[in-house]
């Protein structure tokens, strides 16, 4: 019999016992373990997981403490912001495996832009905002400031007016990071739409490079917040995907050691949810025990690899995550007694 505040919880533990489902359900305790006993988790997250609107469930885990940092794309930053302001706009494309090419090219002369099954309009979400952040950079231009990509965000979403929200406040992840103020890292920005709406300015000579702080400076400040979020019980990395947004912050741990040749704490977990393969050379392809030899694991860490879809794993454990948030005794009697 299923237990009432805790579904997703007891269907994992009942059902989860081999392969993929095996390796969801350990990183999951683990997860739980780590974070209840005082331990903190940074979260890299790369793909279109806010187009297919992770935010549903990682803006309450935010809320909810289970989550104490992030590293995330250009794109994943603004398309938080697009689904809080345009989401009504969005249509989807569920056939979008039998298009043709002449199918997307009415896509395109519709103003969308589509991502997989669904797609951003460009009028509602990348004219709306550009009308609001582009003035924001030209004033940092004639003040001579400079911030970090993410900070033009965290103050813009907090200005909208609710009453121009069509998505779900509660589910905009963006917004639950800004009001948090939690530790955020954007690395490779500029390979974004607003990456590249930037650099036009700043080719027209309406905006300076320099009014954003850099990928070098964002590490440099990734030093100090790292060992803050490290103290006690450790922090550990839970990894969407592959790529830049994953590879930058998992390096601080050896540059802290061998570059500003300080003391550091390794990182105290490890999970990546990805649909690569493993293969030769590819990092989202690697295995936990690769990054062992960089330093930046070791041979106590615990880890694991979900080879499957972030956008069917991620909120399951997560839903998971936040019920044992709101009932930690129920979670740990019924973890006692499924896996004792």
């Amino acid at each position: 019999m299923a237990t009432p505040e805790l579904p997703i919880l007891d269907f994992v533990l009942t059902n989860y016992k081999n392969f993929n489902a095996r390796a969801t359900r350990d990183a999951l305790l683990a997860y739980w373990r780590h974070v209840e006993g005082g331990g903190k988790m940074f979260w890299a997250v790369a793909g279109a997981m806010s187009s297919a609107q992770l935010g549903i469930t990682l803006a309450p885990a935010i809320r909810a403490g289970l989550i104490h940092g992030l590293s995330v794309t250009g794109a994943n930053l603004e398309e938080s912001l697009f689904r809080l302001v345009a989401h009504d706009h969005y249509k989807d494309f569920p056939d979008y495996r039998y298009f043709t090419k002449a199918d997307d090219t009415r896509i395109l002369e519709d103003r969308m832009r589509r991502v997989t099954d669904t797609s951003i309009p460009e009028d509602e979400a990348f004219r709306a905002v550009e009308k609001d952040i582009v003035p924001t950079w030209k004033k940092a231009t004639a003040d001579g400031t400079r911030r970090f990509w993410h900070e033009y965000f965290y103050e813009l979403i907090q200005k909208v007016d609710p009453s121009l929200h069509q998505g779900p406040a509660e589910e905009s992840w963006l917004l639950a990071a800004a009001q948090a103020n939690l530790p955020i890292v954007v690395p490779g920005y500029e390979d974004s739409t607003f990456g590249n709406i930037f650099a036009s300015h700043v080719k027209y000579g309406e905006c300076s490079a320099s009014i954003v702080k850099s990928g070098i400076e964002y590490m440099a400040a990734f030093y100090d917040q790292y060992v803050e979020l490290s103290q006690g019980a450790g922090v550990g990395f839970f990894q969407i995907g592959g790529g830049i947004a994953g590879d930058f912050p998992i390096c601080v741990v050896p540059s802290i050691k061998y570059d500003l040749e300080k003391p550091v704490k390794p990182w105290a977990y490890f999970c990546q949810i990805s649909d690569s393969t493993t293969s030769y050379g590819s990092y989202s392809g690697a295995t936990p025990n690769e990054k062992i030899t960089w330093d930046k694991l070791t041979e106590h860490t615990p880890m694991f690899v979900v080879e499957s879809d972030a956008t069917i794993v991620a909120p399951l454990m997560l839903r998971a995550l936040l019920e044992c948030k709101a009932n930690p005794e129920a979670a740990n009697a019924l973890i006692a007694r499924r896996m004792g």
